[in-house]
């Protein structure tokens, strides 16, 4: 296969994508814990499986980064996590442990449900806070009714905590941009009211599915800064969703990256980055920019992700792989511990990168 541009590059450093290299090991008991999820849509003949025997961990005030490329089961991942799939969508398999409790076996409404989590134990930052928030009402009341609905307050206290959250995620004279509709407010303004109405209630677990994608870079930064902020305040979990490896560099403790429906590596932001074992992990690593090293051409992982009805034998990244060799178009392979790792924690779907 032809070499691709960029490829002998420098090795990404943290320090320059602004993340501390190192961190505390995770917590033995983790908050919420994924094993084997599948997700499924109907097609022609068979399930076309969207998600495909994920599993991880997330510990209280740890944050998971789960990265990849547009289509590989991100947001379904998430969306499953909340039950929130779309009609035609279901999980097939799989145990999502949350607080002790498997949310696949509670009832949508009532005193111990579903319903009763949202919002209140669980919350969710969406990819569009413009598709996100209702058009009709303002912004406080959006807001308000958080309060109301999860904490009982009156309308009078829910008008008051709204403001006050208005006024924590820098959103300025929050007593006046209550007031506001969503369409008066700016993309970055609207991101924050999602972070103001997700965080509303304190919640254990924050799901973010890409939540700076349409801001400029500055606002970007600041999104993360107040996520990471309130993160520390509230010692919040936090499943942090992007294909951007960048961003993901300055707020994960831990990075799943994830193809065609599959986690194909897992390990601490520092290893992943110091020691990438997965071909496509490293070729998403390759492809981003570094300042003060020009490149021709901007590196690129030929080739585009198998959809859930078009996924080949063997491993589903072999046809676009650097280094595959003909077992690799047959066997599928497990996560397992990578080969260079001494512990068990660095996982690698790889037949030639694990042990």
């Amino acid at each position: 296969m032809a070499e691709r541009s960029g490829s002998h590059r420098p090795p990404i450093s943290l320090h320059a994508l602004g993340r501390k290299l190192e961190s505390e090991p995770m917590s033995p008991a983790p908050l919420l814990s994924v094993r084997d999820l599948a997700v499924a849509f109907p097609g022609p003949t068979d399930p076309l499986m969207v998600v495909d025997g994920v599993s991880f961990d997330i510990a209280p005030g740890e944050t998971l980064g789960l990265v990849g490329e547009s289509g590989c089961g991100k947001t379904m991942t998430a969306l499953s996590l909340m039950r929130l799939l779309p009609t035609s969508g279901r999980i097939e398999r799989g145990n999502i442990i949350f607080q002790g409790k498997n949310l696949g076996g509670l009832p949508e409404s009532g005193p111990s449900s579903m319903e009763s989590l949202r919002g209140r134990h669980i919350s969710m930052i969406f990819q569009d806070p413009g598709a996100a928030l209702n058009p009709v009402y303002p912004v406080g009341t959006q807001i308000g009714e958080m309060y109301e609905i999860h904490l009982g307050l009156s309308r009078r206290e829910a008008s008051i905590k709204a403001v006050s959250m208005l006024e924590k995620v820098g959103i300025p004279d929050p007593g006046l941009r209550a007031g506001s509709y969503p369409h008066e407010l700016s993309g970055g303004m609207r991101q924050r009211v999602m972070i103001a109405m997700a965080l509303a209630c304190e919640p254990a677990l924050l799901i973010a599915d890409e939540p700076t994608t349409a801001l400029d870079v500055t606002i970007q930064a600041q999104i993360l800064d107040l996520i990471l902020e309130m993160q520390t305040r509230l010692g919040m979990a936090v499943l942090f969703i992007s294909h951007n490896l960048g961003v993901v560099a300055r707020v994960a403790d831990e990075v799943a990256v994830m193809y065609s429906g599959r986690i194909v590596e897992q390990a601490r932001a520092g290893d992943i980055f110091d020691n990438p074992g997965h071909p496509y992990t490293k070729g998403l690593i390759r492809t981003l920019p570094q300042i003060g090293h020009r490149v021709e051409r901007m590196a690129t992982i030929p080739g585009f992700v198998p959809g859930p009805g078009h996924r080949p034998p063997g491993c589903h990244f072999a046809e676009r792989c650097e280094i595959a060799v003909p077992e690799c178009l047959k066997n599928d392979p497990r996560l397992e511990a990578h080969r260079e790792h001494h512990d068990a924690h660095h996982m690698v779907a790889c037949l030639k990168e694990a042990s």
